[in-house]
């Protein structure tokens, strides 16, 4: 079997490929309904999971809309994030081989034909050097199955591009996930794909049982195999301090030297009377409030000095007022970390509300929860008998 391996991750002649080389090692095309449905979270949990029971695993995004700039190159953010995480032993370029610029598709329709042919090339090269050696290789989508297909790139084709079945990610529902998954395998079907499973993601932890009963009954009218529920874990759409940083532009009065920890799981408006506040604070709160409300200020730096009490997740100051010099030095000495931003309390805790948080690399607490929720949800092992 390794002579084989080997035999058919050979890098291949100079010749344009329409197919990949490698036909032994397995693999699986994960697809999301929608963006944001959980689909990088599902390859996380999964790729630690397909460790375990098949050893070496190779990754592929094969055509990625997000992403960083690594030596003079567009990387998907996603493929950077399982490196960091598992070191996949894959070069970086190979599980990313086709980053949408801003300018990506006028300058395929331009000349789609010898476009088509090249991007062929370079994703069939990508997953035959991501599988090289590999016992098995994941490869994540790009949002629902028709995404890409104004560059005759969509997550269906390229699916069947590299010889894979798929499995489809939805949010939690009865209704609604079931239609979009039917939506989806028809894209899928047309393109000679089989869908052999959905996961559903993000569900209530007391609906579970509820969801997974009627939900396993919908999608068994589809042919459908219902591969696991997902429950909803606050952690995972909790952002860090450093997150909203970015997302209100804040301007740090003073910043504890690690910040990932610091995830927000409640957020308070300082607008009632000191004491007031005081009943509302809780572990990992954030408080938002006036730069001039002093009172506030003074009464969760009390808060948080308390013995016993968990920490709160910090204060964003708000219209762009900076406390008294006193005051700021009472601030520094609770290591109670202090944002600084322009806008009023209401608009900075809607920028916040309204933020779509996603796993980061330094994001390192939520990769054991993401690992243990696949584990302890997903029927790994009707997966592995569907391949």
């Amino acid at each position: 079997m390794e002579a084989k391996r080997k035999t058919a991750g050979r890098k291949p002649n100079n010749a344009l490929l329409t197919k990949p080389s490698n036909t032994e090692t397995k693999r699986i095309f994960v697809a999301g309904t929608r963006m944001n449905d959980g689909k990088t979270t599902t390859c996380l949990g999964l790729f630690s999971a397909l460790q375990h029971r098949f050893g070496k695993v190779g990754f592929i995004k094969p055509v990625g809309q997000r992403f960083v700039e690594i030596e003079g190159q567009l990387i998907d953010e996603d493929s950077v994030l399982l490196e960091r995480t598992y070191n996949v032993e894959v070069p970086i370029t190979s599980m990313s081989p086709i980053a949408i610029d801003g300018n990506f598709t006028r300058r395929y329709l331009e000349q789609p034909d010898q476009t088509k042919a090249r991007l062929t090339d370079r994703v069939c090269r990508a997953f035959d050097r991501s599988s090289w050696e590999k016992d098995f290789t994941l490869i994540e989508g790009s949002g629902h199955a028709g995404v890409g297909s104004v560059f005759d790139m969509s997550n269906a084709h390229v699916a069947r591009l590299l010889d894979a079945k798929a499995i489809i990610v939805s949010r939690g529902g009865i209704g609604q996930p079931i239609d979009e998954i039917a939506m989806n395998k028809a894209l899928f079907d047309k393109e000679g794909v089989e869908v052999v499973g959905a996961i559903i993601n993000k569900v209530q932890t007391d609906k579970m049982e509820f969801i997974r009963k009627y939900t396993g009954i919908g999608l068994k009218r589809l042919g459908i195999p219902l591969l696991g529920l997902l429950p909803e874990v606050k952690a995972l759409s909790s952002p860090n301090l450093h997150q909203v940083a970015e997302r209100i532009n804040g301007e740090w009065l003073h910043e504890e030297k690690d910040l990932t920890w610091n995830r927000v799981s409640k957020i308070i408006i300082g607008a009632m009377t000191a004491t007031g506040i005081l009943d509302t604070l809780t572990p990992g709160a954030l408080i938002i409030t006036p730069g001039d409300r002093e009172d506030i200020i003074m009464a969760v730096i009390s808060y948080a000095a308390t013995p016993g009490v968990e920490a709160i997740s910090g204060i964003v100051l708000t219209r762009g007022i900076v406390p008294h010099k006193r005051l700021s030095d009472m601030i520094a000495k609770s290591h109670i970390p202090v944002l600084l931003a322009k806008q009023d309390s209401y608009n900075v805790a809607s920028r916040i509300h309204s933020m779509t948080v996603k796993t980061q690399p330094e994001d390192q607490d939520k990769i054991p929860v993401i690992k243990n929720m696949i584990q302890e949800n997903v029927d790994l092992d009707l997966i592995a008998s569907l391949l």
